[in-house]
This record gives C-alpha cells, sequence and structure tokens, in this order.
C-alpha cells in the first residue's frame, strides 16, 4: 500500500519543486487546484504512465484522498515512487493554502 502525506508535507515538496498530479476531474481540477499541480485523470493514468518516474517521487492528490490512493496504489505496484497526499485539496483549501485557478494543463 502507497504512503499517504499530509499537506504540509505536499506544501515542502512543492517548495522544493516535486512533482505533483492531480487526480480529479477536469472540472474540479478547474475549481481550483494546489499550485503547480499537473492534472491526469484517475481514469487516464494508465495511458499516461510516461508522465510518472520510478526514480523521483509523485505526490498524487484529489479531493480528499481516496482517488488519490487507488491512483498511488495502482502506480506503486507499476514500480513509480508514489506517495497520495492526506485529506487531499479539500483539506489544503480548508488550511487556506494557495489555490490556482489556471486551467488543465
Amino acid at each position: 500500500m502507497a504512503n499517504e502525506v499530509s499537506i504540509n508535507e505536499l506544501e515542502q515538496a512543492i517548495k522544493a519543486g516535486d512533482k505533483v498530479v492531480d487526480v480529479r476531474e477536469g472540472w474540479e481540477f478547474a475549481d481550483g487546484h494546489v499550485p503547480s499541480a499537473k492534472h491526469i485523470a484517475l481514469n487516464s493514468i494508465p495511458e499516461n504512465l510516461s508522465e510518472f518516474s520510478k526514480d523521483s517521487k509523485t505526490w498524487i492528490i484529489c479531493q480528499s484522498g481516496g482517488r488519490s490512493m487507488t491512483a498511488a496504489n495502482y502506480l506503486e505496484a507499476q514500480g513509480y515512487n508514489v506517495v497520495s497526499v492526506a485529506g487531499g485539496t479539500g483539506a489544503w483549501i480548508q488550511a487556506g493554502k494557495e489555490v490556482s485557478m489556471e486551467a488543465s494543463n
């Protein structure tokens, strides 16, 4: 089972330049997401494996932590270095952290 990390750990990872992938649906991503997050919807992960690394850690986030854990478990089983963010974007927003409204990338 993939590791789960806190939004505070995610914030430090973003400052360090680590990769963040948001696995929510496009409309959810457009409504607000963690800055620097790349959008790859959960159901499109299998055809986007090239976006993930087996060497450097990718931080996976969704709305509350369920879909990101599903994605992280799948990716970890494929040999990728990933962690799931507990509480997801909902916890990030509730904590008053910066939110980006940019379109899907």
